[in-house]
C-alpha cells in the first residue's frame, strides 16, 4: 500500500525527513511514532501529496504521491492533527458535503454517509451543528470525513488528542474496527495507543527511520536489560547476602512490601535468564516465594531507549 524509498524534505537550514525507506502492507495497522520534531507531520503531508518532496520516491497504492496526485488523494482519506471542519454546519450536511468534493455522485454520497455515522457512532448527533458537540464527537466527525468515500489508506495524524480517557477508548475501538477493511497509518503520542491497535510500529527520529517492527521483535533486539522480578519472604540482609554472588548479576534491586516480603529487581548481562537460579536459591533456603517474573518492557521503554540523546545515555 505504502512504498517509500530516498524520500527527503529539505527547509533552508535544516533537514525535516532524511531519506527515509519503508514500506506498508494492505491491511496493515503501523504506527508511526517519533519525538516532536522527529519529521512525522512532514512525511504525513509528503504522503498525502499536500507537500513536495526535495528527493526520493513516495507510492501509495502504486501511485506516485508528487507526479499522480489526484490518484493518490482519491485513495487517502487525511484526518490531520487540527481538524478542519466546519463548525457552523450540521454533521450530515457537512459529511455529504464532503463526499461530494471528493467525487462521489449524490446517490452514492448519501449511502456513504449514512455508513460513516453508523460505523463512526454519529447517527444520533446527524442534524446537529458540529460547532456544539464535544470535543470527542468533533474527532468522530473528523474520522467519518477521512472514511466517506471508502479509500484504502487513513492516516491518521493525533486522533485522539485532547480527549478524556472514555473518549479515547471508543475511538480506539473505532480504529481496531477499521483494519478490516483499510490500511491504516496512525501517528501519537500516547504509546499505550499504538501497544493495543498497531500490529507494527515506525520510529523516527531527527528524520530518519531508526526501527521498524512489532513491539516484540524490537524488544529481544534491543535486548533491554531482561531483569527478574521476584517477591520473596526473607530480609532485605538476608536477599543481599544470597544473592551478591549469582553468576551474570549485574545489579539487585529491593523494596519492601507487605508483611515479610521483598520485591527483589535482578539485571542480569545481556541475554542471560536468572529465573532457573533464583528459584534454586530460594528453594535451598526455603524461603516463601510468591512471584517470580521476567520483566517486560513498554513501547514507551522502548521509545525512550531508541530516542534519548546521547547526552541523555550518558
Amino acid at each position: 500500500m505504502i512504498e517509500v524509498s530516498e524520500l527527503t524534505k529539505r527547509y533552508p537550514g535544516r533537514t525535516a525527513v532524511n531519506g527515509i525507506s519503508f514500506t506498508v502492507a494492505r491491511g496493515e495497522v503501523v504506527g508511526f511514532l517519533g519525538p516532536n520534531g522527529a519529521g512525522k507531520s512532514t512525511t504525513l503531508r509528503m504522503l498525502s501529496s499536500y507537500l513536495p518532496g526535495t528527493s526520493g520516491t513516495a507510492r501509495v497504492a502504486g501511485f506516485d504521491v508528487f507526479h499522480q496526485p489526484d490518484e493518490v488523494r482519491r485513495r487517502i482519506g487525511y484526518m490531520p492533527e487540527n481538524n478542519p471542519i466546519h463548525l457552523d454546519m450540521r454533521v450530515r450536511e457537512f459529511l455529504k458535503f464532503r463526499a461530494r468534493l471528493k467525487g462521489l455522485g449524490w446517490r452514492r454520497s448519501r449511502s456513504r454517509v449514512d455508513t460513516v455515522l453508523q460505523q463512526c457512532g454519529l447517527t444520533d448527533v446527524q442534524r446537529r451543528i458540529i460547532g456544539q458537540l464535544s470535543k470527542g464527537y468533533r474527532q468522530r466527525v473528523g474520522l467519518a470525513d477521512a472514511l466517506v468515500h471508502e479509500p484504502d489508506l487513513i492516516i491518521l495524524d493525533e486522533p485522539t488528542i485532547g480527549l478524556d480517557p472514555h473518549q479515547i477508548r471508543s475511538v480506539r475501538a473505532l480504529i481496531k474496527g477499521l483494519a478490516r477493511h483499510h490500511t491504516v497509518l496512525l501517528s501519537t503520542h500516547i504509546l499505550s495507543e499504538v501497544e493495543m491497535t498497531c500490529s507494527r510500529v515506525l520510529i523516527l527520529n531527527r528524520g530518519e527511520i531508526i526501527a521498524a517492527d512489532t513491539t516484540a521483535n524490537l524488544e529481544k533486539r534491543l535486548s533491554l536489560d531482561g531483569g527478574v522480578v521476584a517477591e520473596i519472604a526473607a530480609s532485605a540482609e538476608a536477599i543481599r547476602e544470597a544473592f551478591r554472588d549469582l553468576p551474570d548479576l549485574v545489579r539487585l534491586d529491593q523494596e519492601p512490601l507487605d508483611g515479610d516480603f521483598q520485591r527483589v529487581t535482578l539485571t542480569p548481562r545481556a541475554g542471560a535468564d536468572l529465573r532457573p537460579a533464583v528459584f534454586e536459591l530460594v528453594r535451598d533456603r526455603n524461603w516463601s516465594l510468591r512471584e517470580l517474573t521476567r520483566r517486560h518492557h513498554s513501547l514507551e521503554d522502548i521509545f525512550v531507549h531508541l530516542t534519548r540523546t546521547k547526552k541523555e545515555a550518558e
